[in-house]
């Protein structure tokens, strides 16, 4: 890829070197026809060697016409000065000169017309100075012509940078919209994740803790009203949490809650909820204060692998670890069954493997020795949550 130096369309050597090809084929064709078949009479000198190269000479040229419009013209324009000074006739040499100088202010930037103005200049000077016939009589239409070449090429230039602004503000406005689309896209995935989250652990324990309350109903009827209890405060916390997450789609004119910032309390409430279902949980968390969605991103880990671990296993005990090394945060959570149960394909291995990913770390879950083990690393950033 090369284009002259200053011009302001970057275009590749080969672009439009057909069409100059033919352009320049047909103007010798045109000249070389019209000085041999009307030959000049005097003041003029008759049709020679010198008449035809010249003939030739500045036509051709116009095959470097995009690619080099300065030299273009350069060589168009002294063609003519040359003619003129060893008494040729114009005919048609002056063609070729007016269609390098438009392309010179189609393509080329302020330098370049600068010098194309000037290359011009000199050239009408040379012709008016050596041409044996009557240069200045010619002057006006020579002026008209030299404006008209400045005029449309200007022209056709804005057109072009107009419709290349045209294409790149159409371009960025399709970017805009796949970027949008992409933030949308993203955004739903992340309240799908908080809802399949939050409310689907609430909604198991819910289930455990009816089952587990039916079952001793008849026995232990003081149980049976705690585990009815506990599911009313379980329901209201999800109440609380779908309300929440339906302010953030449709937000009022309160504006849109706070994002969710769990704590340790938090951590120990989620781990009493699945105690209430008859499993025997042990936590051991610490971590200190920690950055928002590395907190975040703890908690639903830890929620998740609870939820999957009281869905999936009807007994053991479960063990939560978290506590922060080296900078980062490392979580564990071992559910004891035997045998452990096989991965379940779903959206709760994927969701865990995703928080861990948003916040650059890693997470591993699969079959251990006596159990089930989800581990996940994360790093820790500077900001945090008091």
């Amino acid at each position: 890829m090369s284009s002259f130096p200053g011009t302001s369309h970057s275009r590749p050597w080969w672009a439009g070197t057909r069409l100059d090809a033919w352009l320049a084929a047909g103007l010798v064709v045109l000249s070389l026809s019209s000085a041999l078949a009307m030959p000049a009479g005097p003041p003029y000198r008759p049709v020679d060697g010198w008449t035809l190269l010249l003939a030739t000479l500045g036509p051709a040229a116009l095959v470097w016409r995009q690619t080099a419009p300065l030299l273009t013209l350069a060589v168009a324009g002294g063609t003519v000065v040359v003619n003129a000074a060893v008494g040729g006739a114009i005919g048609f040499l002056e063609w070729p000169a007016w269609i390098a100088l438009f392309t010179c202010f189609d393509v080329g930037d302020r330098r370049v017309r600068t010098a194309a103005g000037a290359l011009t200049a000199v050239a009408i000077a040379g012709y008016v100075a050596f041409d044996r016939g009557d240069p200045v009589g010619a002057l006006p239409g020579i002026v008209i012509h030299f404006l008209i070449a400045m005029v449309i090429g200007d022209l056709s230039s804005r057109r072009a940078r107009a419709a290349a602004t045209e294409a790149r503000r159409a371009a960025e406005s399709r970017q805009q919209a796949l970027a949008a689309e992409r933030l949308l896209h993203q955004e739903r995935s992340r309240l799908a994740r908080e809802l399949h989250d939050s409310l689907g652990h609430t909604v198991n324990v819910m289930v455990l803790q009816a089952g587990v309350g039916r079952r001793v109903f008849a026995d232990n009827p003081a149980f049976a009203r705690e585990a009815l209890l506990s599911i009313e405060t379980v329901g209201r916390a999800a109440l609380e949490e779908l309300n929440r997450l339906l302010r953030v789609l449709q937000p009022d004119e309160r504006g849109a809650p706070d994002p969710f910032s769990p704590t340790a309390t938090d951590l120990e409430q989620l781990v009493e909820r699945v105690r209430t279902t008859g499993r025997d949980v042990e936590l051991r968390a610490d971590v200190g204060a920690l950055p928002e969605g590395t907190a975040r991103a703890v908690y639903r880990i830890v929620q998740e692998a609870l939820t999957n671990a009281v869905r999936h296993t009807p007994a053991g005990g479960i063990r939560v670890e978290v506590e922060r090394r080296d900078g980062d945060v490392r979580l564990e959570v071992t559910n004891d069954c035997a045998p452990p149960p096989e991965p379940v394909p779903g959206h709760g291995l994927v969701n865990m493997r995703e928080r861990a990913r948003l916040e650059g770390g890693v997470l591993e879950a699969g079959p251990v020795e006596g159990g089930f083990r989800v581990r996940a690393v994360l790093p820790v950033s500077a900001a945090v949550v008091p």
